[in-house]
């Protein structure tokens, strides 16, 4: 068995603020939070069950998150996966 460490999210966020900057949006977000296609994603925002704060701008299209958020969250469910009391 292989031994993981746990992941700061901070590594995370470099990555996708490099990428991105501050904000993620539409597809890039979608495919970061693990949704297959754009009809998962829209119908999960539909029914509140996105895992991150999401929110729009005035007189923009989109929507956006944190990529702070982002990072965090993706960091949460990969260590919360190494915790031997974790029940898949």
């Amino acid at each position: 068995m292989q031994n993981y460490l746990m992941l700061d999210a901070t590594t995370i966020e470099k990555e996708l603020f490099d990428r991105y900057g501050p904000l993620i949006a539409d597809d890039a977000l979608r495919i970061a939070l693990g949704y297959k296609t754009t009809d998962a994603f829209r119908q999960a925002l539909t029914r509140k069950t996105v895992p991150i704060p999401i929110f729009t701008f005035p007189n923009r299209r989109g929507k956006y998150a944190l990529v702070k958020d982002v990072a965090t969250w993706l960091a949460n469910q990969r260590n919360s996966s190494l915790d031997p009391n974790h029940n898949h």
